[in-house]
This record gives C-alpha cells, sequence and structure tokens, in this order.
C-alpha cells in the first residue's frame, strides 16, 4: 500500500474513532434528558444510604445523590427511577444501561475501575470494613475470632478483604457466602455464624434496625479502606464530568455556607465567589451541558453535602455515625473539592 494511501487510511480511521469518542461523550445525558427521568441503580435496602419505606419512597444518603443528579440536569429532583440492585447484580446493570448511574455503597478498587467497564465519579462517603458480634459471644477485638464463622455477602471486596485480613494475623475462619445482604444479615442473626462483616457503616445501619441494638457490638477494628462512591460507564467524558461535579457542587456549597435554608438568599449576594457558585457570574453550567444556576438546584433539593450527611447517617439520623474522615478538609476530614470556577 502507498504511504499516502496509508496515511488517508489512519486519518480516516482516527476522525471514525473521534466520531465515535463524541457520540459516547453525550449519549448518557442525551438520553437521560430526553427521557425526563434518572435511572438510578441503588442498593436494595441499607438504612441510611438507600431504602423504600412501605409506600415506595426511597431515601438515604446516596438515594440524595441520585436526586442531586436529576436536579441538576433535570432541575426537577424527583425525576428519578429508583433500580435496586444486589452486589452481583450491580454492574451487569449498569454495564448494560439498564441504570445510566450505580450509587450503591460500591467501593472504588483498580479492577472496577479497569477491567470491569466502569470508571469512579468520586467518593461520596469514606468507609472501613469491620466485624459485627452479639455480646453474649464475650468477644471484645477482632484478634479473638480465631476459628469463627463469619457471614459475608459473596461478589463483594468485603470477601477479599476477610481472607485478607485472618490470612495476615494467621487465624482460620469459616465463611458463610450468600448472595444477598438481606440472607447475610438473617443468617448472623439466626446464629448461623459467629460474625457479620461488613462496612462499618453497613454494621450500624443494621444494628438501629434490630429490637435491641445494644445486644449487637461492632468491633473496634477497620481491617480495610473502602472509599464508597458513584460510578458511571467508561467512554462517557461528558456524563462522567456531570456526575462529578454533582458530587463537588455539593462540597463547595458547604464549605461556601449555602444550605438548603439559605439559598434563595445566597442568589442576591455579592460576595465573589457565592456569585460564581449560584450561577450569577459567569457561565458554570455551559461546559457541562447544565444550567448555570445547577448548583442552586441541587442545594434545593437535597441541601449541601454536610446537610445531607447528617440527616441521613449522621447527628439527625438513627445510625448516629460520627462525619470523621468525611469532614470537610477544612476541618480535618478527607472531603475536598476543586473549585467551582
Amino acid at each position: 500500500m502507498k504511504p499516502i494511501l496509508k496515511g488517508i487510511l489512519a486519518g480516516a480511521a482516527a476522525l471514525i474513532a473521534t466520531a465515535g469518542i463524541a457520540s459516547a461523550q453525550t449519549k448518557t445525558l442525551d438520553t437521560v434528558k430526553s427521557r425526563g427521568s434518572l435511572s438510578c441503580g441503588v442498593n436494595v435496602g441499607l438504612a441510611g444510604f438507600s431504602q423504600p419505606d412501605d409506600k415506595g419512597n426511597w431515601t438515604g444518603l446516596d438515594v440524595d445523590y441520585c436526586k442531586a443528579i436529576a436536579a441538576a440536569v433535570l432541575g426537577d429532583a424527583t425525576k428519578v427511577k429508583y433500580v435496586p440492585t444486589t452486589a452481583k447484580e450491580r454492574f451487569t446493570a449498569l454495564q448494560s444501561g439498564e441504570i445510566d448511574v450505580l450509587i450503591r455503597n460500591t467501593t472504588w478498587t483498580t479492577a472496577r475501575d479497569s477491567s470491569l467497564g466502569l470508571i469512579f465519579a468520586g467518593v461520596n462517603y469514606y468507609d472501613g470494613q469491620g466485624f459485627m458480634v452479639k455480646g453474649s459471644l464475650g468477644v471484645k477485638t477482632a484478634k479473638e475470632l480465631n476459628g469463627a464463622t463469619v457471614c459475608v455477602q459473596t461478589g463483594t471486596t468485603t470477601e477479599l478483604n476477610l481472607a485478607d485480613y485472618f490470612k495476615a494475623n494467621k487465624m482460620t475462619y469459616k465463611p458463610v457466602v450468600f448472595e444477598k445482604l438481606d440472607e447475610t444479615l438473617q443468617a448472623y442473626l439466626a446464629g448461623r455464624c459467629d460474625v457479620y462483616t461488613t462496612d462499618q457503616s453497613g454494621l450500624y445501619s443494621v444494628r438501629v434496625q434490630q429490637p435491641k441494638p445494644e445486644d449487637h457490638l461492632v468491633l473496634p477494628e477497620i481491617i480495610s479502606k473502602e472509599p464508597l462512591g458513584p460510578s458511571v460507564r467508561q467512554g462517557d467524558d461528558q456524563w462522567l464530568t456531570v456526575v462529578k461535579w454533582v458530587h463537588y457542587a455539593l462540597l463547595n456549597a458547604e464549605e461556601a455556607g449555602i444550605t438548603q435554608a439559605n439559598v434563595a438568599e445566597m442568589v442576591n449576594s455579592t460576595n465573589p465567589e457565592i456569585k460564581r457558585i449560584v450561577g450569577k457570574d459567569g457561565e458554570l453550567g455551559k461546559g457541562l451541558g447544565l444550567p448555570n444556576d445547577f448548583v442552586v438546584s441541587i442545594v434545593k433539593a437535597v441541601g449541601n453535602y454536610g446537610e445531607l450527611f447528617e440527616r441521613n447517617v449522621g447527628s439527625g439520623s438513627r445510625l448516629k455515625i460520627a462525619r470523621g474522615l468525611n469532614k470537610l478538609w477544612n476541618n480535618g476530614g478527607l472531603q475536598y473539592a476543586p473549585p467551582l470556577r
């Protein structure tokens, strides 16, 4: 083949590839807008994060993130279809296009961010794996669990971390494995195992729902890093950017002191930073394909990150989980957002 012809073909291939990428980049955002609703993958039921009531109304930290995205993209936080997924089903649901975004206490890992075809948009909850036992067992620390039977959900990083922890500490254990969260928990409550293990937030979530929470002890050890956050399909850069900046908007709003109660007043602020955040100065949403006041829509719908946290899992909830690592960076935590400008 002549060099000139080879060059023409190579150029054509590059144009086709570029066109394909451009198409993929806008696909999900356009789909959500044309459909008029967001399809959001959540947990089948985890108190504080995503749980339906007897009327089918969903609440929780992850649910509020779904609402925030809908508010930003569609201007209406109610335009969400919640799709409950198990640990085993969640990735297939996203890969297949059944859901637009997965926001389901899912840990960001190398494999999930590469070979599974997903890409994470940030960390909405810094967590770590722990253990829960019945007080009657008489165990005070995880180092006393040698030979224990452990209820664990399959298809999770929890299962892998469990094996690593016992191997590293030269202890033995017998896993009792289930696909669904409820099956795993019920087995623990029925005495089919000595220990229940999952992310510590999940332990507090199930503990508070028991008739006598004080009968169950969350052991002090944290055995892993569990950065939980929303994920989208790879190859859809614009949608990734939208989901990512919804998360950053929640953090920036808290840092700037913009709350659900005062956001209407903040729209009239003369502070240059506030004016940018609320869309009164510059074109904040233009590059995202969103209205310039998308942050205002988010905060009106769910509040800022701190409000969202405290309401669902923190001081204003039944779980009463200390904010800890999920504090803002300027208050000793890890939550840090690039500037909205």
